[in-house]
């Protein structure tokens, strides 16, 4: 039967389960923080994937700009509807206004009773049936009706103005929404209260006028608001021209140059950013000279003692020793050459894998660089019988690089085919131009192929990595020849491709087949 459980030990359990939760949260508010001070720190790698990715400065521009006019562009359409009826209903109040002037000076006393003379043009055009819809009515002392139409809208007995003001309201006659002018007659000696006088007409010329306003102004504007855009555009590409300029400028430049930029040159907004680039630069080139000095140090400083431990251990062998002392001093001179070649990769690799640490390119001649490779393994090659030969064209072809590197990094491919290929097999480097139709270009193959175990295809990937080697492989290597080609040969520009050299013995074997492919120099003048 399970024991209890005491209630202290589960409070104790949920308050650490809570904890982690809470730790969660402040480290989610500490990053969301940290973004918000400083947007341009690094991430961390575990929030790099959380994290939005900033929109573009034209976009965000664009987007302040067109977003404002966009959402302006209706409320200016209503304003301009407002102003337009605004200035419709003035002359047609006007002319109201008129037209119940008149009408009240028609107005007489006839033994005290209000009456209405109009001539027979005036009544047909005030009776109500004209095209206009034009109605009037005028009512009398005692709220009688003298003449026009008898249902039209009263004003409200406190709104009368006084006689010889007119005054207008909107109200709805019949269903249709009319506009009315009204004011009172003065009669003398009348009993009662002062003659009313009432003119309306619809709003269809009103609205029609507003609509004719309002087509008027709008109607441009589906023209202006496109032209509009198109100018922001245009406006918003010239300004951020010098951006686009800078980001060309630093394209086009080589990975040696760490020059400053013309800071004057730029537009007054962005002439910070290029004098902080301009000591971000000037701060890399004095790193990359002290890493030069060091490199150069370490150079001295590791291989004179190597050399000299070996010259010791060659010196001592030629002295009398039993075979054990023998054995030990021929262990330290293979251990001493094995910690130079070493020491002479590891550095070879700094400086492939440093592409901004001032390699200076020149058009290199390499045909004539991958005979002398050739001829400085010759020597190797006969320790272990191997036949070492060369194949290449007898025209020369260039590249832009650095004729150091590249000897490197075919010396450190002839190295590793010797060191791997069995005593008495085979090793050929040839050397093929493959040119563009019109011979302004193309790309040059260095390949050595041997008749050594061959590399498997699932470790290819991995041979290229610093210090990986093949389990069960025979052979002193240090596992960096492939990582220093690879990176001398991205360094110009160039694919590495390890394939499989297949040739017929008893048994079929497959050897290995390096590839290096550079492209060849476009500005060099070709023979013919």
């Amino acid at each position: 039967m399970a024991s209890p459980v005491p209630a202290n030990d589960g409070a104790k359990r949920a308050a650490d389960a809570s904890v982690p939760v809470q730790r969660s949260h402040e480290r989610a508010d500490e990053t969301r923080d940290a973004a918000e001070i400083n947007p341009f720190a690094p991430p961390d790698e575990r929030e790099a994937a959380a994290l939005r990715r900033p929109r573009s400065l034209f976009g965000e521009i664009l987007d302040w700009m067109l977003a404002p006019l966009l959402l302006l562009w209706p409320m200016s359409i209503a304003v301009t509807y407002l102003v337009a009826k605004t200035i419709a209903n003035g002359p047609f109040d006007r002319g109201l206004e008129t037209d119940a002037y008149v009408l009240a000076r028609q107005i007489h006393p006839i033994n005290g009773v209000a009456t209405l003379t109009l001539p027979d043009a005036a009544r047909d055009f005030l009776s109500g049936d004209n095209v206009d819809k034009v109605f009037y009515q005028v009512l009398g002392t005692r709220g009688e009706l003298v003449a026009g139409v008898a249902d039209m809208p009263l004003p409200p007995e406190d709104d009368r103005p006084q006689p010889g003001l007119v005054a207008f309201r909107d109200a709805t006659l019949h269903g249709n929404d009319i506009r009315i002018a009204y004011t009172t007659v003065e009669m003398s000696g009348a009993n009662g209260q002062a003659p009313l006088v009432q003119v309306a007409e619809t709003l269809d010329k009103r609205s029609a006028l507003a609509n004719d306003i309002i087509k008027g102004v709008i109607l441009p504007q589906f023209v202006i608001l496109p032209l509009a855009i198109v100018l922001v555009w245009f406006g918003l590409s010239r300004g951020l021209a010098p951006l686009t300029a800078l980001q060309d400028n630093l394209r086009a430049r080589r990975p040696d140059d760490l020059s400053p930029l013309e800071a004057s040159s730029a537009p007054p907004e962005i002439e910070p950013l290029v004098t902080s680039f301009n000591e971000l630069l000037t701060r890399l080139a004095q790193n990359i000279d002290l890493q030069k000095r060091f490199i150069a140090d370490a150079a001295h400083q590791m291989k004179t003692p190597l050399a000299g431990l070996h010259m010791q251990a060659e010196l001592a062998l030629r002295e009398d020793a039993s075979p054990e002392v023998r054995r030990s001093l021929e262990q330290i001179a293979t251990g001493a050459d094995q910690a130079a070649r070493l020491v002479t990769q590891l550095l070879a690799l700094a400086r492939a894998e440093n592409r901004m640490s001032g390699q200076i390119f020149t058009h290199v001649e390499v045909v004539q660089l991958a005979r002398l490779a050739v001829r400085d393994w010759v020597r190797a090659a006969l320790v272990k019988q191997m036949d070492l030969g060369y194949e290449g064209p007898t025209e020369p072809v260039y590249v832009d690089g650095n004729p150091v590197m590249l000897r490197e990094m075919l010396s450190n491919i002839i190295d590793n085919a010797i060191r791997y290929t069995p005593t008495g097999g085979r090793i050929t480097v040839r050397l093929s131009a493959q040119r563009e139709v019109d011979r302004a270009g193309g790309q040059v193959h260095i390949e050595v192929e041997d008749t050594g175990p061959g590399i498997a295809l699932a470790e290819r990937p991995k041979v290229v990595e610093r210090f990986y080697r093949i389990l069960g492989r025979e052979g002193d290597g240090s596992g960096l020849g492939l990582a220093i080609v690879r990176e001398i040969a991205a360094m110009h520009g160039g694919t590495l491709t390890l394939d499989d050299h297949v040739y017929q013995t008893a048994p079929r074997l497959t050897g290995t087949l390096v590839r290096v492919s550079l492209p060849i120099s476009p500005s060099t003048p070709e023979l013919p």
